[in-house]
């Protein structure tokens, strides 16, 4: 193994421990988690893009979510669901696949929270500054702010990756579900401190100012609620800030219990599975808690779904 590794970079993932036994119940509820997620994340997408009346600036921000979580969920549960039905010594992924795979997995979780920032804006801004809203919540700044997310998130995770495929490899086990930052240094020899280092800091720096900023967000709207004492603006301040505020409590709690878990080696099989908890949970609530509780999309579910159950009665 070890003469392959080296020249052809092959690496052995460990993936998830699964008895022959339970390897299709395991494999089976994965794939209808996945097919939940898509179906229900690009549904979301398409149903925004078709609808006129959803044409706006709160639901293209939020068009950022579905699109990072089909991103997130399809770049490791395909793999996953193939190395489930597949033996643990015969788990082989190549050294290109896996950095592609570890790529994506950061840019995942960096666009969530830059996503859920700007959607913090959008609802200051309408809540705060409603007779202003239109003309600063304008295409232009829509689009700015969806590019300002995507390239934090592009340009951090770039240089975070690129730190770890300048090392050599002396090891050739991913000892995760699938491949990470974390994975791709720890196959070196060398000294990995600048990359712990840099990963350590960028996660707090962005853990940090995303809660930092949502909180001061919502004690600015939550002030101006009160100061306010308008019954029809608080009404429309809990719907929308209330679904924003689960889909960034579910993505922070989930991710919070993995990076707990990683100091403490002794439940490694727990933190591999909220590892791949995080690809999954959000993906497959975010259009349950976000999509279904506002008002227009719901709605519009609603019709379509009593259109078709009409057209099937005739």
């Amino acid at each position: 193994m070890d003469n392959l590794t080296f020249t052809n970079s092959i690496l052995l993932v460990e993936g998830l421990k699964v008895t022959p036994q339970s390897s299709q119940p395991v494999f089976i509820m994965f794939l209808l988690a996945y097919i939940f997620a898509m179906v229900s994340n690009i549904g979301l997408i398409f149903l925004i893009s078709t609808e006129k009346n959803l044409h706006d600036p709160m639901h293209f921000l939020f068009c950022n979510l579905p699109l990072n979580d089909i991103m997130g969920t399809t770049v490791i549960m395909p793999r996953l669901l193939q190395d489930i039905l597949t033996e643990a010594s015969e788990r082989y992924i190549s050294y290109a696949e896996c950095a592609i795979q570890a790529y994506f997995v950061h840019v995942f979780t960096a666009a969530c929270h830059y996503v859920l920032m700007i959607m913090a804006f959008d609802r200051y801004v309408a809540i705060c500054n409603p007779l202003r809203y239109t003309a600063i919540m304008t295409n232009k700044m829509v689009i700015g702010l969806s590019a300002l997310a995507w390239g934090l998130a592009i340009i951090f995770v770039t240089i975070m990756v690129g730190l770890s495929l300048r090392l050599s490899r002396c090891r050739y086990k991913i000892e995760n579900p699938f491949c990470d930052n974390a994975s791709l240094f720890k196959l070196s020899c060398e000294n990995v401190s600048v990359n712990n280092v840099f990963g350590l800091v960028y996660t707090v720096i962005v853990l940090s100012v995303s809660a930092l900023s949502i909180f001061v967000t919502y004690v600015k709207i939550a002030t101006v609620c009160v100061t306010s004492k308008n019954k029809a603006l608080n009404s429309k301040a809990i719907k929308t800030c209330s679904t924003h505020l689960a889909v960034y409590l579910i993505m922070f709690v989930t991710g919070a219990v993995f990076i707990f878990l990683h100091r403490f080696p002794e439940y490694s099989d727990n933190r591999k599975l909220a590892s791949i908890m995080f690809h999954i949970v959000p993906p497959g609530l975010n259009p349950l808690v976000y999509g279904l509780q506002t008002k227009e999309i719901r709605q519009k579910v609603v019709k379509l779904w009593c259109r078709k159950k009409s057209m099937i009665t005739q």
